[in-house]
């Protein structure tokens, strides 16, 4: 029994008596970051949303104008980002029977406000989220020194008041928002 014993503890003696053998490997990862910003409209979730129709059905529609629904825009920054607005004609391009064409200016006629405001920046003067400002074919900020994240959004509300000067048909003028990086 001594002699087991005896050859057992030299068993485990030779076996701690092992050195284990280790290789290491290293690499290093780049992130090359590129600086990254994209202004969508949440309802079609690309830079084109839906038309926006406003109906003129009754005379107090002429006298008091029409406002839209609220329209959303998503931000995605790297960086901190202001955003622009401004249309992209000086008049409403005309499709109707009246002949010659009417020309109504969008300046007068067609004004924004931003009913929500959550991309932690702040609402351009003159533009407000309690009033409606006149839109024009020059840009004008709308959104400034807001904050870098993956959903900064913020919503406008557009309203038209042409009077009682224009005939029958369908007004059309692009908004265009332009969001850029600081």
């Amino acid at each position: 029994m001594k002699k087991l014993l005896s050859i057992a503890v030299l068993a485990i003696a030779g076996f701690a008596a092992k050195a284990q053998v280790a290789s290491t490997a290293t690499q290093t990862v780049n992130l090359n970051l590129s600086n990254a910003i994209e202004l969508t409209f949440t309802g079609s979730t690309t830079a084109t949303g839906a038309a926006v129709n406003l109906a003129f059905n009754t005379v107090n529609d002429y006298a008091n104008g029409v406002a839209s629904s609220a329209q959303e825009l998503k931000v995605r920054s790297n960086k901190k980002f202001g955003v622009t607005v401004k249309t992209n004609n000086t008049n409403f391009t005309y499709t109707g029977t009246t002949t010659p064409a009417p020309v109504m200016p969008v300046s007068g006629v067609l004004a924004l406000k931003v009913s929500a405001n959550a991309t932690g920046g702040a609402i351009a003067s003159p533009f407000s989220a309690s009033a409606y400002s006149g839109l024009t074919s020059t840009a004008a900020n709308l959104i400034t020194n807001a904050n870098n994240g993956g959903a900064q959004t913020f919503s406008v509300m557009y309203n038209a008041t042409p009077g009682f000067a224009y005939p029958a048909g369908t007004y059309t003028v692009d908004v265009v928002y332009t969001a850029t990086q600081l």
